[in-house]
Parts: C-alpha cells; structure tokens; sequence
C-alpha cells in the first residue's frame, strides 16, 4: 500500500497553515508553521509571493484536502469519481466519503492524535465493525455501523492517554461513542458542516472537471 513518507510538516507549510498532521504537537510551540511560517525550500522567504491563478488556487485546495485526509492522488481521484457518479452535489459526496473512512473515524472519536496514527491502529487489528475485524484504513463506515476497539491493556492504556490529551477536540454529531467501553456508533452520515476545518470543496471540482 503506497503511503507518504517524508517529513510531514513540510506538506502543512507548504499550504500555509496547519493540518494536524502531528496530533497534539501542532498546538505547541514546535509546529513547524509556528516557527517557520513560509513554504519550505530554498524560495520558501521570497519577499514577494506570486499571486496565484484560479488553476494554481484549485490545486492547492486539493493538495490540502489529500494531505489532510492521508490520501495520495491516484485514490483521491478515485474517490472523485465516485462522487461524481452519486446522487447529490459531487463536492459534498466527496467530502463525506473522505470523513467516512475508518481511520479518519478513529481520529474523530479521539482513539488517534492524528490521522496516520489512527491508520496505524486499524493496520494492527485493533478495530471491529459490526463484530468483524477491519483492518483496511480507507474501509467505508455506514449509516448504523457499530465500532469497537478490542485490544490488549498496553493497547488501551495507550488509547486512554489518547482521548485524554485530546479531550478538547469536540465529538462530530454523526458519530456516538462511549469511551469506558470503546464502543462507537455511526448515527448518521456526516455533513460538511461536521468538518472541522475550512475546506472550499468547489474549488476541486472546478480543478477535475477540466
């Protein structure tokens, strides 16, 4: 399975703002945009900063949004096209496919810091849905299923220090979790509203309908 490598913290300078890509350390004073709030590389302190065309902003929302998500391009795309083949706006239904995937549910119960280490917990065989393992990250979650997390203690010792330093981050609506039992239920399907970050979907739209 083909997974970016390199150091993250470069993918959220380069978009000029955070994606939580380290989990906690993001909210610190050692976030990489904190200190070094300019495009990596060795133009990256360019006094003057090229206005960007519609194509460039386009890309730019995309490159965010797989980045945020974990995604590389070949399954992004795919999941545009999926979405453009489904009932609904094509921006939304993306979206929505992107928040459904189980280890983007991990991360919002707060059983991850971030998105790869939730991905990490769901390769380990860590996650039920509907009382069968899954341990495929971009696995779609729907409407009613029920997730449990079966672990041994070191394991849930690890995801109880989880929740409790993300004990801030707020519980989508669409999503009920009882966090003694690590046990979660898929309420409904989310919304774009249920995102937590500013994401102009249209813009990725305009840029594969080219």
């Amino acid at each position: 399975m083909a997974r970016y490598t390199d150091a993250v913290c470069r993918l959220c300078r380069r978009e000029q703002e955070k994606l939580f890509l380290k989990g906690t350390r993001c909210n610190t004073e050692k976030c990489a945009v904190t200190k070094r709030n300019f495009a990596p590389g060795q133009h990256g302190q360019a006094k003057t900063r090229v206005k960007l065309s519609n194509y460039g902003l386009q890309l730019r929302e995309k490159q965010k949004v797989k980045r945020m998500y974990g995604v590389l391009e070949r399954q992004f795309r795919k999941y545009f096209l999926i979405a453009s083949k489904s009932k609904g706006v094509t921006g939304k239904v993306l979206l929505q496919l992107l928040e459904r995937r189980l280890d983007n549910v991990i991360f919002r119960l707060g059983l991850g810091l971030s998105r790869a280490q939730a991905r990490q917990f769901v390769r380990h065989n860590f996650v039920y849905v509907n009382s069968g393992r899954v341990n495929i990250p971009s696995y779609l979650v729907k409407k009613d299923d029920l997730i449990e997390i079966k672990a041994k203690e070191k394991a849930k010792d690890k995801l109880k220090d989880n929740l409790e330093l993300s004990k801030d981050r707020t519980l989508p609506s669409w999503l009920e979790f009882d966090a003694k039992e690590f046990k979660a239920k898929v309420a409904r399907l989310p919304e774009k509203e249920d995102i937590q970050h500013p994401i102009e979907e249209q813009l990725i739209v305009e840029l594969y309908s080219k």
